[in-house]
């Protein structure tokens, strides 16, 4: 319904916000860091960056971290891109998984559908 209209039981006299897109990137591809990073209409807002050779360890933790940073919560997300690759196929896996796994729980798009795998790129 647009703003402004009438129905048979509500008026929505407010003014129209523009919903924004909060998409969640997920870099895994590097054997030896973690990025990732929050985009608001395709421009990054904020991204946190670990290096570390346990990418399994510190995804999740990452995300949590950057999400309290901008006062967001999981709610907040509506879509997730995650790298597929080139890369190490181990830290592309993991990217993937846990984007498949997000997406799935929250039912948003990852790399711009919803329930489809991620189709990864290794060398």
């Amino acid at each position: 319904m647009e703003c402004g209209k009438v129905n048979s039981k509500f008026r929505y006299p407010f003014k129209c916000a523009k919903i924004l897109e909060m998409i969640l990137y997920i870099n895994t591809k590097d054997q030896k860091a973690v990025t990732v990073a929050l985009k608001e209409e395709e421009k990054i807002v904020d991204s946190l960056n670990e290096k570390t050779e346990f990418g399994s360890q510190v995804l999740l933790p990452l995300i949590v971290k950057l999400l309290k940073k901008n006062k967001l919560n999981w709610k907040d997300l509506t879509g997730i891109e995650a790298e597929t690759g080139p890369g190490s196929f181990t830290g592309l896996r993991v990217g993937a998984s846990v984007a498949q796994a997000l997406g799935f729980a929250l039912n948003i798009p990852v790399n711009c559908a919803i329930n489809k795998p991620v189709k990864l790129v290794y060398t």
